[in-house]
């Protein structure tokens, strides 16, 4: 009689055939009863459907002692008490099963419900907290996280005029990332942003060096760390908020990496105290070895193809402070490191 109060929206054939497999479940045959569920309602739209389909399933679970079959005969259960709420049936099964479970030690699901008829449980509210706390994370993440692989080469081309002929050049720098990290990846951020390109060598002295760098005003005054690297103006801060304005952005300096001012070198130019390095560098030329600046200055590469344009550059004709009479140009700097977005970084 419950089973026809149950279903009395439904037509007769439905309610013949739930009938069969209900008897076929009181006869001991769960699997077949299954099996009759599956043809007459496959999408388990009837509320009934679940019900006996959970309760076959609930035979199953004792039969094999399986605690995943347990969950599904549960999950049938409740399903059916929330398509039909004020059935009796569909209710004591599944406060049914729901104790039996408990004694069971078995919980209905693996993970806490999150959500109870509609509205959110204590662990779904933790877990919503939980994803939005890990969506923001890794948005900022997203946006700022990136892989660079320091470069160990860059290539600069040279424009000056000799007195007589303007000449372009290359030269090739090998660069020493594990002896000086900081100066290499400065460099690499100047140069991959374009800061160097166009410069000028501003000053020129024969037998010792040429300097160039100087993107922010071109004649050495000028000039700053490409990054926040943890100094400003010299002195150490916590953080990049400390330091007033990026232009005195400094690096720490490296001058212990046992590297030295030997002949066809880079050096990092600063003012005299220490921990002031920004943009500036300086090559040196074969016919100097200023072996006075190791340890004030840091070297961070070495030359490897067209010192002898440094020689040809350092021996141009110079005017007051050192500044050549016809420019000497940096066209332009590249190098072989390469910056990669995290991997959770994916638009």
């Amino acid at each position: 009689t419950s089973l026809v109060l149950g279903l009395f929206m439904a037509d007769e054939k439905l309610v013949k055939s739930l009938e069969s497999a209900e008897k076929l479940l009181n006869g001991g045959d769960a699997e077949g009863c299954l099996a009759a569920l599956r043809k007459v309602d496959p999408q388990g739209e009837n509320a009934t459907t679940l019900r006996i389909a959970g309760e076959a399933t609930w035979a199953l679970a004792k039969e094999n002692d399986s605690k995943s079959e347990y969950r599904k005969a549960a999950s049938l259960l409740r399903d059916s008490v929330k398509k039909n709420p004020k059935n009796k049936a569909n209710n004591n099964s599944y406060n049914n099963i729901l104790n039996e479970m408990q004694n069971k030690g078995i919980k209905e699901t693996t993970l806490p419900r999150l959500i109870n008829d509609g509205t959110p449980t204590l662990a779904g509210i933790v877990a919503l907290v939980g994803v939005i706390v890990i969506a923001l994370l890794v948005v900022k993440l997203a946006s700022t996280s990136t892989t660079l692989t320091l470069p160990d080469e860059a290539e600069l081309t040279l424009s000056w005029n000799d007195g007589q002929e303007t000449k372009t050049e290359k030269i090739v720098i090998e660069l020493y990332p594990e002896e000086a990290p900081v100066h290499v990846e400065n460099l690499y951020w100047h140069a991959e942003e374009g800061n160097y390109d166009g410069t000028s060598f501003h000053r020129i002295i024969d037998n010792f060096m040429i300097q160039g760098g100087d993107f922010q005003y071109g004649n050495g005054q000028g000039g700053y760390a490409a990054k926040w690297f943890g100094y400003c103006n010299g002195e150490s801060m916590a953080n990049s908020g400390d330091c007033p304005d990026e232009t005195q952005y400094t690096m720490p300096d490296e001058v212990n990496n046992g590297l030295t001012h030997e002949p066809c070198t880079i050096s990092m130019a600063k003012t005299t105290p220490p921990h002031t390095g920004g943009s500036q560098f300086f090559l040196i030329p074969q016919d100097s070895n200023p072996s006075h600046l190791d340890g004030v200055h840091t070297v961070f590469g070495q030359i490897t193809s067209g010192c002898e344009f440094v020689d040809q550059i350092s021996e141009v004709e110079t005017g007051a402070n050192d500044v050549p009479v016809n420019p000497v140009t940096l066209v332009s700097m590249t190098t072989n490191g390469e910056e990669s977005k995290a991997w959770w970084n994916f638009w």
